[in-house]
């Protein structure tokens, strides 16, 4: 019998057990060395050779991955661990670290209950570990941390052991002050969630040369780092990793620290999940029932060519099996499964079925996408995955030969499918299609994808970024009226606290929340209470407040208003750009008495209008979207590098040393970063690293508004004319 096939049916045999099962990422900033970390795990258990773990970047499946050095796709694997002499069953999963992958770190967050998270000795806690955490942490996953390229601080920056210690330390420290931000909010969490040494949940060590310590592996083989600089400092990493290898520290961490299903889904259900507590299906999923009814959330969907599409996920309840139809949340009708497997790194194994408190990846369930609940009942769905940040930046792609045009839309289909992160629009009027993704690296590879592994040549159009419109004072009220002047609608706008806009984009005020919950979190983010009793729809991130008082038919117009409202707001009065951050008041209403005089085609028409009335009054401007940027250069070429940022209408906020290299810290228009990587190496010779964090939109300057606002019109194929009473530009 072949080893994968041992080892398939190992995991097999403990999938029954979910309290020896952990379900784990590996979550970091870019280039911290997850993906090494993860071959040497992957070679402690047995599944790829010793010798290549580290370079193999086994968990890396996709040839643009290989060739880029990079991960793009968050990638599965199970393997098993004998710890305490009981084999446990680890689901791992490997995230990407580069900013434009995060929504991959997002979905991966949903199905796991524990995030390793990797930081380099040398780079300590970088924005991106900041953001992993948070993604971790708002998911009610526990982290753990393990301290990466400790080799570095031995043989490069030859530092000695009390240096060393003052830096390692001050990492920790680092990660427990995010952790506890984070954390103090949560009053789901039993314990304390900072990691410590004494603890065991801080493991230190070298990805690449394969050795690991933390304080239980320390009292197990009697080594102390007086013997680690030793035998780093002689060269003799072999004999380090045969005598504290990497692997068993960190699966020993994981088996030990990182809770169980059976811990965890108790928690975590009623913070991923809004449906009936006191139901039975709550019950089910609470005590992990194998026997229960289905609920599968789905967090991952992929193609593989002989397969078809692969949908991966978390069993919260029940059991999958081959032959199953279940519902799939949003979608009518039901799906049925044709085959249950497992991910063992880039190869899928097939079992005969999977239970409660497992990953699983599954065929059959065509109607599925990333987010969506599966299940054999009806059920109230999960609560949808938030992604951190939004798209800031658009191509237009074409297929070269118009034959390919079938193919190419159906492929784009196929891509939103699989990263809800991307936005695909197909613009009828022009017949171009638009992607827009998190960054540029995001709408490469995309793109390079689809001309790769599909075979379609495409054009891709220049990289244009993405604006929004806010209002910045609050209007006086404006009336809009209808086509057949017999209605008329009064409405106000004012800009809304960032507070509240925050609270609707993390996900912590929609519409779909029951109304008092609603109002609580409205107020909690700083709404006063009359106001939040009003809420009659959030769109994006503006609300509509009523404010009317027993207006005739105004409940049966109230659904052609939101229609209007939404039209109106997905199309901003200055460049039909989307408008955020606006409060809305419906004061008053002139209905018709008869209903063929208040259709879609007479109140549609007056709202929009009164919308974009009231935005022009509260001076509505263009917001573009912003980076935070992070350079880390040799002093002397510290001017260069601020240079490059203020010349890109940014702006420097902090320059400061660590170890021997200077950080400029600052933000700047996403749309002058374009084209920075190429300019940053030759300002600084190629010896500056650098990082990007989106950090939302701000107000464009004033003098660039009137230029930005015809470029935009004129790209969409609009009137040049802006409206007359845009006076204020």
């Amino acid at each position: 019998m072949g080893r994968r096939k041992k080892i398939v049916q190992e995991c097999e045999r403990l999938m029954d057990t979910p309290e020896n099962i952990r379900n784990i990422a590996i979550a970091a900033h870019v280039d911290h060395g997850k993906t090494t970390l993860s071959d040497n795990l992957l070679a402690g258990a047995g599944m790829i050779s010793q010798d290549t773990a580290g370079e193999q970047l086994a968990m890396d499946t996709k040839e643009d991955e290989q060739e880029r050095g990079i991960t793009i796709d968050a990638a599965n694997v199970s393997m098993t661990h004998e710890y305490e002499d009981t084999n446990h069953l680890i689901n791992l999963i490997d995230t990407p670290g580069h900013v434009d992958f995060g929504g991959d770190v997002t979905r991966a967050m949903r199905a796991v209950d524990g995030a390793l998270v990797v930081v380099d000795a040398v780079e300590g806690a970088m924005p991106q570990t900041e953001t992993v955490l948070r993604q971790a942490l708002r998911e009610g996953v526990k982290p753990a941390l393990f301290i990466n390229k400790v080799d570095r601080l031995i043989s490069e920056l030859q530092e000695g052991p009390q240096e060393m210690q003052e830096r390692l330390m001050s990492v920790i420290a680092d990660v427990n002050e995010l952790i506890r931000g984070m954390a103090e909010n949560m009053d789901d969490i039993p314990e304390d969630w900072t990691v410590s040494v004494e603890d065991g949940t801080v493991g230190f060590g070298s990805a690449l040369y394969k050795w690991g310590v933390s304080m239980p592996s320390m009292q197990r083989t009697g080594m102390d780092f007086g013997d680690i600089m030793e035998l780093e400092q002689n060269d003799k990493r072999e004999e380090l990793h045969e005598r504290t290898p990497l692997s068993n520290v960190v699966l020993d961490m994981v088996c030990e620290h990182f809770p169980n299903p059976v811990d965890a889904q108790p928690r975590r259900v009623p913070r991923i999940w809004r449906g009936d507590a006191d139901s039975e299906l709550a019950d089910t999923m609470r005590m992990v029932n194998e026997d229960g009814e289905v609920v599968f959330m789905v967090t991952d969907i992929s193609m593989d060519p002989h397969a078809g599409e692969i949908a991966t996920g978390r069993v919260f309840s029940g059991t999958l099996e081959k032959g199953q139809e279940l519902y799939v949340s949003g979608t009518a009708g039901k799906n049925r499964i044709q085959s249950v497997g497992l991910f063992m790194g880039s190869e899928r194994e097939e079992v005969e079925h999977v239970p409660a408190g497992n990953i699983a990846s599954v065929t059959g369930l065509r109607d599925a996408i990333a987010g969506s609940t599966v299940s054999s009942v009806e059920m109230t769905p999960f609560e949808s995955i938030e992604h951190i940040s939004e798209p800031v930046i658009t191509k237009s792609v074409e297929a070269q030969n118009m034959d390919d045009l079938p193919k190419l839309i159906e492929t784009l289909q196929q891509v939103a499918k699989e990263d809800p992160t991307i936005q695909i629009e197909i613009n009828e009027d022009t017949g171009e299609h638009l992607i827009s993704g998190q960054g540029e690296l995001h709408l490469e590879v995309i793109t390079q994808r689809i001309r790769d592994n599909q075979g379609i040549p495409v054009i891709t159009g220049e990289p244009i970024v993405v604006f929004r419109e806010q209002p910045q004072e609050a209007s006086r009220e404006v009336e809009g009226q209808s086509p057949n002047r017999h209605n008329k609608f009064y409405l106000t706008v004012e800009p809304m606290a960032q507070e509240i806009v925050d609270a609707i984009q993390l996900g912590e005020v929609s519409m779909d929340m029951p109304e008092l919950e609603r109002r609580e979190a409205l107020q909690e983010a700083g709404m006063d209470k009359d106001t939040s009793q009003n809420v009659e729809d959030i769109h994006r991130t503006n609300i509509l407040i009523d404010d009317t008082k027993g207006i005739q038919h105004l409940n049966e117009t109230m659904e052609l208003v939101l229609e209007g409202l939404q039209e109106a707001l997905d199309d901003g009065p200055l460049a039909a750009e989307p408008v955020q951050g606006s409060l809305f008041r419906l004061h008053d209403a002139k209905l018709h008495e008869d209903t063929i005089h208040r259709g879609p085609a007479q109140v549609i028409p007056a709202v929009r209008d009164a919308v974009h009335r009231a935005l022009i009054d509260g001076e509505v401007r263009l917001l573009e979207p912003i980076q935070d940027v992070r350079i880390d250069v040799p002093s002397e070429h510290m001017g260069a590098a601020s240079g490059e940022i203020q010349g890109r209408r940014g702006r420097v906020d902090d320059m400061y040393q660590e170890g021997d290299l200077m950080v400029v810290e600052g933000i700047a228009p996403v749309e002058e970063m374009i084209g920075f990587s190429s300019d940053i190496r030759s300002a600084t010779e190629g010896r500056a690293s650098w990082n990007t964090e989106n950090a939302g939109f701000r107000v464009l300057v004033d003098n660039l508004q009137r230029e930005k606002i015809m470029e935009i019109r004129e790209r969409k194929g609009m009137k040049l004319e802006l409206p007359q009473s845009i006076d204020y530009f």
